[in-house]
């Protein structure tokens, strides 16, 4: 009997570069996004941009330091095909919703661009740190061919580091299989020099950037291909590279009754009247993992 092949997805990879002064993130899911994707009835289009903006929202959450911060990710426009895209990752859960108009968007064919779905919109990336460190936001134009892209100018334009995003969707009989993989250059703090993240033309800067651009999507989605052979295809030729594993991916909606009992006790008790419904209970909808929590009065 044969042994079945070993599958490497649902995991988030990192490695350091030191000798370039590089970092980098791999991920690649398949159950968990097949997960996120069966709780609503999306169209092709929509489960593709879904799908790049879970493996988005695990490479850039996956930088957090600390395991209990938590990255959002939430593209936006105003009459646009799609309304509301929100993603979010914490220590390996992932959540993601869209909210779109499936009138206009059967409109549009069957591969649309980004301008055609968001028109005008933007792009908001928040860090919620952890232990009430704060949290920090920034928001950039949703332009470029991808969602990739607008991620890429989210870093040059909000924290000026400079960086290169890969991201593959394939879809199937057999479900979705989407990777993804980021590659930075790491800024110089050191007083009295010039710092390193400002000259996007650094020679190690460019030497990583023509590396990690070589991945083919191919690569990426291939669950049979751990992603510790894929940074070893890429820099096999530098003097160390350093593998630093990550948390297991799987979807992680949040939502339980205790959590909007605490919500809904925050309104007046006026509000919560009209909230109620004939048999006194009050329903709450979500929106990630579509079910409906019935709270008692």
């Amino acid at each position: 009997m044969t042994e079945p092949a070993e599958t490497y997805s649902d995991t988030l990879l990192g490695f350091t570069i030191p000798g370039r002064d590089a970092r980098g993130k791999a991920v690649r899911l398949e159950g968990a996004v097949d997960t996120i994707l069966a709780a609503h009835s999306y169209p092709s289009a929509i489960k593709h941009l879904l799908a790049e903006a879970l493996v988005l929202a695990s490479l850039i959450g996956g930088l957090l330091k600390d395991a209990s911060g938590q990255l959002t990710m939430q593209a936006q426009t105003e009459g646009g095909v799609v309304r509301l895209l929100v993603c979010d990752y914490r220590d390996g859960a992932l959540r993601g919703y869209v909210d779109f108009d499936p009138e206009r968007l059967a409109e549009l064919g069957a591969n649309p661009s980004l301008f055609a779905l968001f028109g005008k919109g933007y792009l908001a990336i928040t860090f919620d740190m952890a232990d009430g460190k704060g949290r920090y936001q920034g928001i950039v134009p949703l332009e470029g061919e991808s969602l990739a892209e607008a991620c890429e100018a989210y870093f040059a334009q909000s924290e000026q580091v400079p960086t290169l995003i890969r991201v593959a969707v394939r879809a199937g009989r057999g479900g979705c299989i989407a990777g993804g993989l980021l590659v930075q250059h790491l800024p110089d703090g050191e007083e009295g020099r010039e710092r390193l993240h400002a000259r996007l033309d650094h020679p190690e800067w460019e030497h990583v950037a023509v590396l990690a651009g070589s991945t083919r999507h191919d690569e990426l989605t291939d669950p049979g291909l751990s992603l510790e052979a894929l940074v070893w295809r890429l820099f096999h030729e530098e003097s160390e590279v350093r593998i630093q594993p990550g948390p297991h991916l799987a979807r992680g909606c949040r939502c339980s009754i205790a959590h909007y009992e605490q919500v809904i006790a925050r309104f007046p008790e006026a509000d919560r009247a009209d909230m109620r419904d004939d048999a006194g209970k009050i329903l709450v909808d979500c929106a990630f993992c579509s079910k409906v929590f019935e709270i008692e009065a």
